[in-house]
């Protein structure tokens, strides 16, 4: 008989055991499952994005670019503020190339250090949010 009854306490404990188990992986799926979709949509990212109208400037070697951007943002909100303060965004731009000379802009490195200055120049504006990218999408230089 003790035998018997041990047995039984032995199973209840070993199933609540794996219930307790499955509840806790249900949990952890279900808590994961916002985690793994934190990548936006290439229709989020261009819902958060703005076009920045072609600036033409000098640069400090006396030569000339022409440059257009695209400044991914984190949110709508975040986009619709940087729209108000593109006046904002080409001030800082032509101000960073006034700074540069061509030399300084060749190259994948060149670029690279203009979209990440400009990136954070541009996000210490920023109220409603922040950039997370600035894309060239277009450049021309000359004499």
């Amino acid at each position: 008989m003790k035998s018997n009854k041990l047995l039984t306490i032995m199973i209840i404990i070993l199933i609540a055991i794996i219930l307790v188990g499955a509840i806790f992986f249900v949990i952890y799926l279900q808590a994961n499952k916002g985690v793994q979709n934190t990548e936006p949509t290439i229709d989020e990212i261009v819902e958060a994005s703005v076009d920045v109208p072609e600036i033409k400037t000098n640069l400090l070697d006396k030569r000339y670019i022409i440059i257009q951007l695209k400044v991914q943002t984190d949110s709508k909100e975040a986009a619709a503020e940087l729209e108000k303060r593109l006046f904002q965004v080409n001030n800082i731009a032509i101000q960073e190339l006034a700074d540069m000379e061509l030399k300084q802009l060749e190259g994948k490195e060149g670029k690279i250090t203009l979209r990440n200055t400009l990136k954070s120049k541009i996000n210490e504006l920023m109220q409603d949010g922040e950039v997370r990218e600035v894309y060239i999408t277009n450049y021309i230089t000359g004499q």
